[in-house]
């Protein structure tokens, strides 16, 4: 059922298909159910989830047609969706605090400005850029420093120090500046080809009961909520998926949830040996999805172009807070930032009675990014399959919020009550401890999706393929 006021899932789907140039026959095998109207917002959330989640798994089903087996049918339900999305988990029974106690929404001079403080050496720059002791300073001290600047001038000053804040705006607000306008100029996401030639990349062959990604080998470069969504996906239908972390970075408390599935080895690319180490797993990978700030690692001799030239024929996924195009380009960023920055927590709030600005209920942005991962590397992987050549998608936070907004609003979204996520919860022994989480909310007719490798802290595997 399509909620009032917002385009169905379905249509979402079928744009997100066209985008993509796949076959308008395979969405037949969709079956999209619910209202997608399942948790409070005045946006289609739901919509967003459901769709995603549908495109990166029948995307995945697509390839292993083109690998020769049967199309299968993609059954994803509303409610299971939009619920798998907030990302809900606990470990040894408790709900770990996802959230630093000085993240979030602080009242400045003349609006608000959102803070991103769980990572301790951007809480800390924070704390040092309004003259505050890392370590000793509390949320009001925070926010009485925060009453003597402009929103905007401690999002610049913040940017210029590569710390991660934003000023709350209004959509108008957003559309004004040249960012917003470099994003509506700019599809939700890209897949092109890279110079030079390739032939298709050898996979092994596909039964009807083997899972639609089986033998399909990732290498996972990401941290951070989108990303690892997109390598969970990736793995739950049938993916290697190689976790690459960094020993001496830090990670969120969520890799719990979104390592299931994965394999994880740490290398270090500032030494030789780790270099090495990855240049071994590149050249047996078909995908490689990387989620480090723009030109991270093309500064390290990992760009597109480099990995390419490595791996001949690969599928390369680039994530990035704002987009290829615009001054913002560069600026690092998280959903929680990107959400405030284009409007929604200011609309968000004005459709509630209070009218305080309002977040969205779950990372809706990371979530769906993170699918469109899965589901453009799947896409990408069909053409290479079929054309060879080497490709990249490219997708980011900002264009999925364009999107979301492109969904429509419900006028009654803010009533709605979350569903009890019991029925959909699944628990498992992992390197973290007990684990309970959502199950994957698509269900393949024929061949189960589902996380056969447990969820394993980084640094656990060698960085060698099974």
């Amino acid at each position: 059922m399509q909620p009032p006021g917002a385009v169905s899932a379905d249509e979402a789907l079928r744009g997100l298909w066209r985008q993509a140039g796949l076959p308008p026959e395979a969405l037949a095998f969709a079956r999209l159910t619910g209202s997608a109207a399942d948790l409070p917002s005045s946006f289609a959330v739901g919509v967003a989830a459901q769709a995603s989640i549908a495109a990166a798994a029948l995307a995945a089903c697509e390839l292993a047609h083109q690998r020769g087996t049967g199309r299968q049918q993609v059954m994803v339900d509303s409610a299971h969706a939009a619920t798998e999305c907030t990302g809900w988990f606990s470990l040894d029974g408790l709900a770990p605090e996802l959230w630093d106690a000085l993240s979030g929404l602080y009242r400045c001079a003349d609006g608000f400005v959102r803070i991103h403080a769980n990572f301790a050496h951007h809480r800390d720059g924070a704390l040092r850029l309004l003259g505050l002791q890392p370590g000793q300073a509390q949320r009001a001290d925070v926010q009485a420093a925060l009453g003597r600047w402009r929103a905007k001038d401690f999002e610049d000053a913040a940017a210029q120090a590569g710390l991660v804040a934003t000023a709350l705006r209004s959509f108008a607000e957003w559309d004004a500046t040249p960012q917003g306008r470099a994003n509506a100029a700019q599809p939700l996401f890209t897949i092109e080809r890279l110079p030079g030639d390739a032939p298709p990349l050898r996979l092994p062959a596909l039964s009807a009961q083997d899972r639609p990604l089986a033998g399909v080998r990732v290498l996972d470069l990401t941290r951070i909520l989108a990303g690892p969504v997109g390598g969970k996906a990736l793995a739950a239908y049938g993916a290697d998926v190689m976790l690459v972390n960094a020993p001496h970075l830090p990670n969120i408390a969520a890799i719990a949830d979104t390592s299931r599935g994965k394999l994880s080895t740490h290398i270090d690319l500032r030494s030789a040996e780790g270099r090495a180490a990855l240049r071994s797993l590149l050249a047996d990978a078909h995908v490689w999805v990387q989620g480090y700030r723009p030109g991270g690692l093309q500064a390290l001799g990992w760009g597109p172009h480099d990995v390419a030239a490595l791996r001949p024929g690969i599928v390369q996924v680039s994530l990035s807070a704002y987009g290829t195009q615009g001054p913002w380009a560069g600026r690092r960023g998280f959903d929680s930032l990107v959400q405030t920055a284009m409007g929604f927590n200011q609309a968000e709030g004005e459709a509630a009675a209070g009218g305080a600005p309002q977040a969205l209920p779950m990372q809706i942005l990371d979530e769906a990014t993170g699918y469109l991962i899965a589901f453009g590397a799947a896409a990408a992987l069909r053409r290479q399959q079929r054309e060879g050549g080497q490709w990249h998608v490219q997708v980011s936070l900002a264009q999925t919020g364009q999107w979301l907004r492109s969904l429509g609003r419900l006028p009654q979204g803010l009533a709605a009550q979350a569903p009890d996520r019991t029925p959909w919860l699944e628990v498992a022994d992992s390197g973290f401890g007990r684990l309970y989480a959502l199950r994957h909310s698509a269900q393949l007719g024929r061949t189960p999706a589902g996380w056969a490798r447990p969820s394993m802290p980084p640094g656990t595997h060698p960085p060698r393929w099974p």
